[in-house]
């Protein structure tokens, strides 16, 4: 699908971008692989791990999603875009809110015409778990940004750019999440609990890039893709990781929801399910779009349906995360 394209990523040094790049450049063969952010540090840590006399398809562009001007240079003869930018992390998001909505929407709204100005043939942009049904900044603006892309294919005026949505919830042991922080607290003897309920999905970097390669090639332009993927519970993670070890219970953090919700249950009658995803259709398209896809084997959800962390139907064991946590810590995945 890429051999021989040019594919352009905001927010490229990041640890999705990090993946991409190194999966994109050992399956294919790309003409351009571009990678664009406003660190000038990682930019120059890439090119260490993807030099260009090995790598002769890396661009690095200094930029941000907030300069529409310099992502019309960056996407110039570019045929595929991922937009991985954003203030992600809630408490920053929450402290500094018109940042947030700075680069999280108005950036979202120049990355889709910066594509539409140049033509680009398809976009995939990623949101988060915390899209829906939002009860905090960071999820309100990426609520924002989703329906900005969904909206987006209306606004193209043609059948290239098509824009599609990305959504899965955190990555098993990506920076901030609970894995590196148990890793740690195993030392001092104590971990810290929000809740003993609390559940999540799980993904790891990898399954989430092949996420987003399967929805550009099979994407019709349109609507939030949803993988299917198993959950865990915040206890098991604690005995996997440091078995015996007391815990201390803190309460839930502010802007922190018990269980992970990928599609909510307002979203469900205009929703279809697939062997491994689901695809959350706008509700204006639902009429001829849902009929096409359901021809061709997609199955309505049933109203009411909800893609919920800690109602789903596949539970990660202790001993399937210890393997994930083991095989994480040999990769240097994880930071400590």
């Amino acid at each position: 699908m890429l051999d021989g394209k040019t594919v352009a990523i905001t927010g490229g040094t990041g640890s999705f971008g990090k993946k991409f790049v190194e999966t994109v450049l050992a399956r294919f063969r790309v003409a351009r692989l571009i990678v664009f952010s406003r660190d000038e540090l990682k930019q120059y840590e890439m090119q260490r791990q993807f030099p260009p006399q090995q790598y002769p398809a890396m661009r690095y562009f200094i930029g941000d999603v907030r300069d529409p001007q310099r992502l019309h240079e960056a996407f110039r003869n570019v045929d595929y875009v991922i937009h991985a930018a954003a203030i992600k992390q809630v408490p920053a998001a929450e402290y500094n809110p018109f940042e947030a909505i700075k680069t999280n929407v108005l950036g979202a709204q120049n990355v889709i015409r910066a594509c539409i100005e140049n033509r680009v043939k398809k976009v995939v942009a990623l949101s988060t778990d915390k899209a829906a049904a939002p009860i905090n900044l960071y999820g309100a603006t990426k609520l924002c940004s989703d329906k900005l892309f969904v909206a987006a294919n209306a606004m193209s005026g043609g059948p290239e750019p098509q824009f599609a949505v990305v959504r899965y919830g955190n990555v098993f042991g990506s920076r901030g999440s609970v894995v590196p922080l148990f890793l740690k607290q195993r030392d001092t003897g104590i971990l810290t609990v929000t809740d003993d309920r609390m559940t999540r999905f799980s993904i790891t970097l990898s399954d989430g890039v092949d996420f987003v390669l399967k929805t550009m090639e099979r994407m019709m332009g349109g609507g939030i893709h949803v993988p299917k993927i198993p959950s865990y519970r915040i206890t098991d993670v604690a005995t996997a990781i440091a078995p015996g070890n007391p815990v201390n219970r803190i309460g839930i953090r502010p802007g922190e929801k018990l269980h992970e919700v990928m599609i909510p249950e307002d979203e469900s009658w205009h929703t279809l399910e697939f062997d491994d995803h689901y695809l959350i259709l706008p509700s204006d398209d639902w009429s001829t779009r849902g009929r096409l896809l359901i021809n061709k084997g997609a199955v309505p959800c049933q109203q009411g349906f909800s893609y919920n962390s800690g109602t789903n139907d596949q539970f990660l064991s202790v001993d399937q995360l210890r393997v994930m946590v083991r095989q994480g810590q040999q990769e240097g995945v994880f930071g400590v």
